[in-house]
């Protein structure tokens, strides 16, 4: 009750909506882990949570490059186990048609073998033939023995074959550990992002990094859409080359898709799925996570972006958008914000890439 009273006291600056959030949350901050440990800690404004709120999208964001990079690394290593399955495959067929004709001559032999060579030229019809077929026989035997050696060489190279796709499955086994990991981390952090949105007033939901800026960076996929014809335009012929140009055409075609995190196109886009389904779109193959794409270009300043480039956010370079011009940028957000133009400064600038 004593923290009843102290909220009424020192009412927040916003209204009484306010006021009436800073009351429920006293009673039930705790679960949030935003009160330190006691009612007697003062309790989180609605811009502290809405900072926390960004503060977990931010992380979440961290984690999901880290699932695309773990999603394919465990594709990469599932194509080459099924590769060296089918190498392996392919040689024991060889290794059996080489068995088969060893078989061949060694039963050749033994049929032949019990009759003296003497007896044999004896009761040749065509004592010729039999010596030309002695010949054969003497040249015969270097032969099989070198079939012998290339059977023990493709049984080695099986062998070899099969353990590299013992290791192959196990470093598959190991991926898969880091995406469902990585997974629980995504989740987690988007349900209790979720959880703290809920406790705000209606009017104090504002997405994450739209504190500095929610009117313009939060522009309705409707609005951008109705301005594509005139900005897709000039932004593209501002562009460096065609490959830019076209990049940033397929992501003013995406305007209004939803965020998914995970997903590269064609419907539903994380951020770095969309830079890489939009440089796929201009026959450009992209790696698939912000710290690989950070590499993939020619890096250029800040002062020097052109319609085109890759813009990446954060110390962890965890967020990536495709500069429009005039300090405007085509991202997906986050979760619930679907691909939108925003101004490249809402965010912690980290560094641009131009892809060539």
């Amino acid at each position: 009750m004593a923290a009843h009273r102290r909220a009424r006291q020192r009412p927040l600056s916003g209204g009484t909506a306010r006021t009436a959030f800073t009351i429920a949350l006293a009673g039930a901050a705790s679960a949030t882990g935003l009160d330190g440990t006691g009612h007697a800690e003062p309790q989180p404004t609605p811009e502290q949570v809405q900072a926390k709120v960004n503060t977990l999208y931010e992380e979440a964001e961290v984690a999901t490059e880290q699932y695309n990079d773990a999603r394919e690394r465990a594709g990469k290593a599932r194509e080459r186990l099924e590769d060296l399955r089918d190498e392996a495959a392919r040689r024991t067929e060889g290794l059996n048609s080489a068995r088969e004709k060893l078989g061949s001559m060694a039963a050749a032999q033994y049929r032949g073998g019990g009759i003296d060579p003497a007896v044999q030229l004896a009761l040749s019809d065509d004592p010729d033939a039999y010596l030309d077929g002695a010949a054969f026989a003497e040249r015969l035997g270097s032969r099989q023995a070198s079939d012998v050696a290339n059977v023990r060489k493709q049984l080695r190279e099986i062998e070899q074959l099969r353990g590299a796709a013992r290791i192959e499955l196990s470093r598959l086994a190991s991926r898969q550990a880091d995406l469902e990991r990585h997974r629980q981390t995504v989740t987690g952090k988007l349900g209790e992002a979720r959880r703290l949105l809920a406790r705000l007033p209606e009017g104090e939901r504002a997405g994450p990094a739209a504190a500095g800026g929610a009117g313009h960076a939060s522009r309705s996929s409707a609005a951008a859409r109705d301005l594509w014809p005139v900005s897709a335009a000039s932004s593209t012929a501002q562009a460096p080359g065609p490959r830019a140009a076209a990049a940033l055409s397929y992501a003013y075609g995406k305007l209004g898709s939803p965020y998914a995190w995970g997903a590269t196109g064609p419907d539903a886009f994380d951020c770095s799925g969309l830079a890489q389904a939009a440089y796929r779109a201009a026959g450009v193959s992209l790696p698939r996570t912000t710290y690989a794409q950070i590499g993939a270009g020619q890096r250029v300043a800040r002062s020097q972006l052109q319609p085109g480039d890759l813009v990446f956010f954060y110390s962890g370079i965890s967020h990536v958008g495709i500069y429009a011009g005039n300090g405007q940028m085509i991202h997906a957000p986050r979760p619930g914000a679907p691909v939108r133009v925003a101004p490249v400064d809402e965010m912690p600038f980290a560094g641009a890439t131009r892809v060539v």
